[in-house]
């Protein structure tokens, strides 16, 4: 099989060093591998996704000398692929609709007890207060939970393969460990008609993506994924989570650090050569 990468940038701002350090690796791994580097618009927020961010998206990766295969997959066009998926969950008993709003749920969740974690990879871990809700009772204005224990029942142990540098090895997703620290996610958030989690997981499996490269702070997020993946009779990709650019402060940069905008680097004179030694990818 042949290896295949991704970059997988949302236009809802400018990429940063973080960014190119994550795009740079995947195309790296990509010719390592005698494969093909792939990019990805994940723009299913349209409320927030701007068609000039995604042109620059295009224009700050071309001049970093990448190139990937046109035309580019953008999550918005396949929104009837992720109803099929969220369909086919639902068909097995695994879903149920959710009207609670992020109030309802910090209500419903009380005070915080020692030892028990109080978010995880998709926010604050829900309580379950409309888990017994049928799907034949959904209206437009809920999300699409999936019932984590109901997944956990239908399939055997899970398990991936991390090659980043800071968790390598085969790693075992404990059952008991996966509800304490995840809880019922959304798998379709209101007026987007899919979720991340539910998206990237279609999205790799439908481009061939071999080899996921993606930052430290989705880790965590991975054991969603492989369920999913298991659940969708879908193939695991090979991951490897790399270390986050962080600033002088050591905090993770984000789009709102306009300062390490490649834009702004490239504005100011900065060549490409020189982002990938401020990224140590030299």
């Amino acid at each position: 099989m042949t290896a295949r990468t991704r970059f997988a940038p949302s236009p809802t701002g400018p990429l940063h060093l973080g960014h190119a350090y994550s795009a740079l690796i995947a195309a790296r791994a990509a010719a390592k591998l005698g494969g093909t580097f792939l990019l990805r618009i994940e723009d299913i927020d349209q409320s927030r996704a701007r068609a000039a961010w995604e042109d620059q998206i295009y224009n700050d990766l071309a001049w970093l000398n990448l190139s990937w295969p046109t035309p580019v997959l953008r999550q918005s066009e396949r929104l009837p692929r992720y109803a099929e998926a969220a369909a086919q969950l639902s068909a097995m008993g695994l879903t149920y609709p959710c009207s609670c709003n992020r109030a309802d749920i910090e209500a419903a969740a009380g005070a915080p007890q020692e030892g028990v974690p109080q978010f995880g990879p998709d926010g604050r871990i829900y309580p379950g207060q409309c888990r017994q809700r049928s799907t034949k009772d959904i209206q437009p204005t809920d999300v699409l939970r999936l019932n984590l224990k109901k997944s956990i029942d239908v399939i055997d142990a899970i398990s991936f393969s991390e090659t980043g540098p800071l968790h390598t090895g085969t790693h075992v997703i404990d059952p008991e460990h996966l509800q304490s620290s995840v809880g019922d996610i959304i798998l379709v958030r209101r007026n987007m008609g899919s979720s991340y989690h539910l998206s990237v997981v279609i999205d790799d499996a439908d481009q061939g993506i071999t080899h996921v490269h993606r930052g430290a702070d989705l880790f965590e997020a991975t054991q969603i994924h492989v369920l999913l993946q298991r659940l969708l009779n879908l193939p695991t990709p090979i991951y490897h989570h790399h270390d986050l650019i962080r600033d002088d402060a050591g905090k993770r940069l984000a789009k709102r650090d306009d300062a390490r905008a490649i834009a702004k680097y490239r504005a100011d004179g900065v060549t490409p050569q020189q982002i990938r030694h401020r990224v140590g990818l030299d």
